[in-house]
């Protein structure tokens, strides 16, 4: 693998919360000076290349992938699409666990569900059911999500304690089921439990809740699934 799909994968899997020099020198394991020159040169790919929609910025000493400013338009439409259509199984997971669990950083939701959950909260985000409220007091300063007012429109209720009680002993018992299920599915199956690489604006407009107990995830969802 080149130099330079390797440092366009590790800002994929980083999604929007990008990634600093020093992070991605210590994971490739080079100087980072030698990463700057490369950076540089994956920006000036992303720029020469008509056909791809990829972007590469830096702000707050982070490095991010994102999508080109002719494309914002589209984006825009696309962010105006009614959700009243039937969301997939990755956006129910995702949004069931921003539930019970906010606020919640993006690598929890990713521990939870085993794969990576950034094209979802992208989604959410989108839908605006579920809003970024502040950042972790850890290392790297993760996004934190919870949900929105317009989450509760959306299922009808006036506050999170009307969302089913489900307890932890619940939600121990769902991951295990659910990580079996994925073992269990043949690899073409798997990936479309996968989020899509679907890359969106970094400027889309993203309250802070308090924190709920447990998780079911299939309970959760389906409840979720129900208001629609």
């Amino acid at each position: 693998m080149s130099r330079l799909a390797e440092i366009e994968a590790l800002l994929f899997i980083a999604g929007e919360e990008g990634l600093s020099l020093r992070q991605m020198a210590e994971v490739l394991e080079i100087p980072p000076t030698g990463l700057s020159q490369s950076l540089e040169k994956l920006s000036q790919k992303y720029q020469d290349d008509e056909e791809s929609c990829l972007a590469l910025i830096q702000s707050s000493g982070k490095y991010r992938l994102v999508t080109k400013e002719e494309h914002a338009d589209l984006l825009r439409r696309f962010s105006r699409t009614p959700i009243n259509q039937s969301m997939s199984r990755a956006l129910l997971e995702t949004l069931s666990i921003v539930a019970y669990k906010q606020p919640i950083t993006r690598v929890e939701i990713d521990d939870i569900r085993g794969v990576n959950s950034s094209a979802a909260l992208s989604k959410l985000v989108t839908f605006e059911l579920i809003a970024s409220i502040g950042t972790k007091d850890v290392i790297g300063r993760p996004r934190l999500y919870a949900t929105t007012e317009h989450f509760l429109d959306f299922l009808g209720i006036n506050s999170l304690e009307e969302l089913p009680e489900v307890s932890e002993l619940d939600l121990e018992a769902e991951e295990s089921q659910l990580f079996e299920e994925r073992a269990d599915l043949p690899d073409e199956d798997l990936d479309e439990l996968e989020d899509s690489p679907e890359l969106s604006e970094s400027t889309l407009s993203e309250k802070d809740l308090p924190e709920a107990e447990g998780l079911r995830e299939t309970e959760s969802a389906d409840f979720i699934a129900e208001q629609e």
